[in-house]
């Protein structure tokens, strides 16, 4: 199969090739100081949505097997209760759940209970994991019902298979795992949005003194910070000053250097997990 036809991997490629660009350039025309807090958020950024897409796997099969568990076994009252907690963090929105989500954090650096900015990424990133991890649990239910309506989940019992066997190997890993990496490079891309959302309406919202209690740079509070939201305005200018184009790339680099590496992330992970789709037939 061609590259041009492997769509994920193709825009994999793009990604890095364009990452690697941004960064040439980056060093070429950015000052040091600023080029390093946008290495640290882009760092921190990438890092804080692969730990939620990885916790919401986590909590999504966990929670699935829970739910499949208290089904079979008859503990209507127990399943109603998983079922109710599922759809009550489904009818939360999202920014509302994490902001209030970030007032923990908040409140729990302020008592020194999250001094590393390692612990607190991690952290923000599985309160993250928690408004997105029931697309896990809603696939990997489907996919079980779906395979248990076919015959060989039934000679595999015969033979005396137990069922955790049966769902964890042959459903999950075996005949879905396509499915689970597609699911995980989405909710890797969907924590990125919400991340740098919250951190712009963070660092933009609360006053001075709240900000000082450093939670770790990322991309959004970056796109927050004074110096790139005039770069941004800028950009608006050359609307209707198109000599100002040139200056967007030297003068104006951090604020649109940083609002390139969002966008064209998100762009290219959305690309990546659609071409997973298309490639898997999914």
């Amino acid at each position: 199969m061609k590259v041009e036809e492997r769509k994920d991997i193709l825009w994999a490629l793009l990604w890095a090739g364009g990452l690697l660009i941004a960064g040439v350039w980056l060093v070429l025309f950015l000052n040091e100081p600023a080029r390093e807090r946008i290495q640290a958020a882009f760092f921190n950024t990438m890092l804080g949505a692969l730990v939620a897409a990885v916790a919401a796997l986590l909590l999504g099969w966990g929670t699935a097997h829970l739910l499949l568990a208290f089904e079979r076994g008859g503990k209507r009252t127990a399943y109603m209760a998983g079922t109710f907690v599922l759809n009550l963090l489904r009818s939360i929105p999202q920014m509302i759940g994490m902001l209030v989500g970030y007032a923990i954090v908040t409140t729990l650096i302020l008592r020194g209970t999250l001094p590393s900015p390692l612990v607190q990424i991690v952290f923000t990133s599985i309160i993250t994991a928690l408004f997105v991890f029931q697309e896990v649990v809603d696939l990997i239910r489907e996919r079980v019902k779906h395979y248990e309506q076919l015959e060989f989940v039934n000679a595999l019992l015969v033979c005396g298979v137990p069922p955790r066997v049966i769902i964890n190997k042959e459903i999950l890993l075996k005949n879905s795992l396509a499915h689970l990496v597609q699911k995980s490079v989405s909710l890797f891309g969907r924590a990125i949005f919400l991340l740098c959302s919250i951190d712009f309406i963070i660092s933009v919202g609360l006053s001075t003194e709240v900000n000082l209690v450093n939670l770790p740079t990322t991309l959004g509070s970056m796109l927050a910070n004074l110096d790139s939201k005039q770069d941004i305005l800028v950009v608006g200018s050359v609307v209707t000053d198109p000599s100002m184009f040139g200056s967007l790339f030297f003068e104006h680099l951090q604020g649109v250097s940083v609002a390139f590496l969002i966008v064209y992330s998100l762009l290219c992970i959305h690309r990546i997990a659609g071409g997973m789709m298309e490639r898997y037939r999914l």
